[in-house]
């Protein structure tokens, strides 16, 4: 019996786009059929490696017929105007996290897909993670009580990574909030129940060099009386994947002799142009670009992803997520709640497309459930701004 496959077009061919590849080439459901980058030797790749039509415009992309949905993944700030001009051309939207950058922009982009009639859905964030589902269906058993706090902390190397400079300007989607806050503030609302009453935060912007937020700490309170702490560092020093087995975040064994070699590339950077041009040889098409094979940090992962340390304190038990499964915590005894390697990587993203597409099954990651995350990421600088609590408003509950 013959696959219905989804013919997707891309627009963007950037990091985010890297790292979803190896799940769209391995996925019999995908079709990649066209890409859309200002990058010529991004699209020239493309057309190449998958017989694929190359345009220089999401405009251009988004008016060939034959493309059915549109891998939004462009730089944030263009998430919003992306996905309209798609959802506008009768195209299902897949569009990366954060949905956009403010919640204006976001009632502009459900409405135009209501309009269309074309499902859109935000991801990859880590609240895919199988790991993270597996605890979410433990907590709905019932087996383990209510949810009664969450702790999540993470410490990675993000701000020293290559960056375009409005990667490093706040109001311009830059900094640890909108890239890193929103995988984790979603993985939370996945195990809490969906619904935060309200925040209060702290964020650090300690590197003038890096003037963008590069670390934040947070107290989330839930309607259903959960609360929540959540800590993040993307300043490069302590490495978060100790916590996970040495498993790094894409699921790949961590090499020690890496440690601080992003804060060691950019020592040797002379100007905005010379990062910029680091960043984009790094990307698809360019000349350090590694393409997905077992020795590439894009290469199939061996187990899955993960956002660093995560704990769900409930009634009749915790639970710690990892790598691997869920680890389990009960009164007399602990277990790992075992999970099977991934065939294909962040394959519940493409699961979660087509059934909504295929079958017209709500997502859990619609533009509402982006929404809802996004509202806690603003209001974790707000509150770091005003130093007081901030009430949410636009929240939804985990669906049934």
């Amino acid at each position: 019996m013959s696959v219905r496959k989804l013919r997707l077009g891309v627009a963007g061919l950037g990091r985010a786009f890297t790292l979803m590849l190896p799940t769209l080439e391995a996925d019999p459901r995908i079709e990649l059929v066209a890409a859309a980058d200002p990058r010529a030797e991004a699209t020239a790749r493309f057309a190449a490696q998958f017989a694929g039509r190359a345009y220089s415009t999401m405009e251009q992309l988004a008016g060939d017929p034959d493309v059915e949905v549109i891998y939004v993944a462009t730089p944030h700030e263009l998430h919003a105007a992306h996905a309209i001009v798609a959802a506008a051309a009768g195209k299902h939207v897949l569009v990366e996290k954060p949905i956009s950058l403010t919640l204006a922009e976001c009632d502009a982009m459900i409405a135009a897909s209501e309009r269309a009639g074309v499902h859109l859905v935000v991801g990859h964030s880590h609240s895919f993670d199988r790991p993270y589902h597996r605890a979410r269906e433990i907590i709905a058993s019932g087996s383990v009580g209510r949810v009664k706090m969450i702790n999540a902390l993470y410490y990675t190397d993000f701000l020293y990574r290559p960056r375009r400079p409005e990667e490093l300007v706040t109001e311009r989607g830059g900094g640890v909030l909108f890239s890193q806050g929103a995988h984790q503030v979603d993985i939370l609302r996945l195990l809490g129940g969906g619904r935060v009453a309200s925040v209060r935060a702290l964020t650090g912007a300690w590197d003038p060099v890096r003037p963008s937020e590069g670390a934040y700490a947070a107290l989330l309170t839930f309607e259903n009386g959960a609360f929540a702490t959540i800590a993040y560092s993307g300043y490069a020093h302590f490495d978060g994947d100790a916590l996970c087995g040495d498993i790094s975040e894409m699921g790949l064994p961590k090499d020690p002799a890496r440690y601080g070699a992003m804060r060691r590339m950019l020592r040797e950077t002379v100007s905005t142009e010379h990062e910029i041009a680091l960043k984009n040889a790094r990307n698809y098409g360019g000349d350090a670009y590694l393409a997905p094979t077992p020795s590439s940090e894009h290469a199939e992962a061996p187990w899955h992803p993960h956002f660093g340390l995560v704990i769900v304190c409930c009634e009749r038990g915790d639970l710690r997520t990892l790598p691997n499964g869920v680890m389990v915590y009960g009164d007399a005894e602990a277990h790992l709640d075992a999970l099977a390697r991934p065939s294909i990587p962040r394959v519940e993203v493409i699961d979660e497309l087509y059934a909504a597409i295929v079958s017209a099954r709500p997502p859990l990651h619609s533009a509402r459930w982006a929404k809802a995350t996004l509202e806690v990421v603003l209001a974790l600088l707000e509150s770091a701004r005003v130093q007081r609590d901030v009430p949410l408003a636009y929240q939804v509950g985990v669906p049934e």
